[in-house]
């Protein structure tokens, strides 16, 4: 029997915004309309992709992420440019995924048509919320209304259709998430749903906010009765929550992309910042693309990759990451992934989190529980310190 080639995703970042959001931490610029170095950082990309394919011959291109950054603020055509370098590239999927990245601005909206042509077949919308208080609070530069619109739009338009949401606002509590949740799946129709607990990220404006008493997130006890109320509403309306912070409405809708770096997969990373994770002769690699467009573009031109020469995870360090990735999903780890590590089931911390009801085993994979992954980063930190 032939073994099937390995799955490879690629992701596309994008780092142009039109507003920087207040609670982002991403590599992200101000976008000033279409200019030389955007052509030119779009150049560079489809180089880096040419380059890597090198790197990962025989593999099967499975899904196209486009991240940001806001990369609906991407030409249609580069869109088009970029889909079809990656398939000249590599054999795909007959069930190909293509993601894009979108937020409910009326210039972007009407993209959506010319986006689909160009190859799109999946849009993930960064609603954030419906609430135009909120939307306020978050730095957003749209209003409910044009979310309104913009995903009724998204919803003709494309064969899938994801929707980002955050909660844990300042002053939120958990019936008005309660509302807002159930109003926005019941809206849309979404086939994935994204609901994020508002962290305050380093470096960030909300964490300068925070520092001057100017923002007040709610409690870690308020914080955990929405991610509770989260679980219930949306199993409620028949989603189901295959990793922490996504749910899908069956396994047909859950993100191929997103499975590839929790699964462990091979993804290859272009544009300023993007990582990457492909595997070699002699390891697994850990790119890491120059995060300054420039950079990145002048990079490109001297090496052919958007990298400098990453480094090579250990062992234990890949072992590490599966545990990481892993244990946020309803499908866990393999066992004979985390063998580096020396954990045994049964034995040591493996045994303690066990009787905790934090971590089951069953046909030889590692399970966080649904308690475990309520509290994913204290098990997560507690197996890899073994302290």
């Amino acid at each position: 029997m032939v073994n099937a080639a390995p799955a490879l995703g690629v992701y596309v970042h994008w780092p142009y915004c039109a507003r920087i959001c207040p609670y982002c931490d991403f590599n992200v610029y101000r976008h000033r309309g279409r200019n030389d170095a955007e052509a030119a950082l779009v150049d560079a990309i489809l180089t880096d992709l040419s380059t890597h394919q090198k790197a990962t011959a025989g593999h099967r291109l499975t899904s196209i992420y486009f991240g940001g950054g806001t990369p609906s603020l991407l030409s249609p055509t580069d869109v088009a440019r970029i889909i079809a370098a990656c398939r000249f590239l590599w054999t795909a999927s007959n069930a190909l995924e293509i993601t894009l990245e979108a937020n409910p601005t009326d210039a972007e909206s009407e993209r959506f048509e010319a986006l689909a042509r160009a190859g799109v077949n999946r849009l993930s919308l960064g609603l954030q919320s419906l609430d135009d208080t909120s939307l306020k609070i978050l730095g957003r530069n749209h209003g409910a209304e044009e979310a309104f619109a913009a995903a009724s739009l998204a919803r003709r338009i494309f064969a899938a259709l994801s929707i980002d949401l955050i909660y844990a606002l300042p002053g939120q509590t958990v019936v008005d998430w309660r509302q807002a949740l159930r109003r926005a799946v019941e809206a849309f129709r979404p086939d994935h749903v994204s609901p994020y607990q508002l962290t305050i990220e380093t470096g960030t404006a909300f964490e300068r906010a925070v520092l001057r008493g100017r923002l007040s997130p709610p409690p870690e006890d308020v914080c955990a009765d929405l991610f509770e109320e989260t679980q219930t509403v949306l199993s409620d309306l028949g989603f189901d929550a295959y990793e922490v912070s996504n749910h899908a409405r069956g396994s047909g809708a859950r993100s191929m992309h997103n499975l590839t770096y929790w699964r462990g997969e091979a993804y290859v990373g272009v544009g300023p910042g993007a990582h990457g994770r492909l595997p070699t002769a002699y390891g697994w690699a850990a790119t890491e693309a120059v995060a300054r467009p420039a950079d990145y573009v002048a990079q490109v031109s001297k090496e052919g990759f958007g990298h400098p020469n990453p480094p090579l995870l250990t062992p234990e360090q890949r072992a590490e990451e599966r545990i990481i990735m892993g244990l946020r999903t309803t499908e866990g780890v393999a066992l004979t992934d985390l063998a580096p590590l020396r954990l045994v089931p049964g034995e040591g911390v493996m045994q303690e989190l066990a009787e905790l009801g934090l971590l089951t085993v069953s046909e030889h994979r590692l399970f966080a529980t649904e308690a475990g992954r309520c509290l994913l980063n204290a098990v997560t930190r507690r197996l890899l310190t073994k302290a």
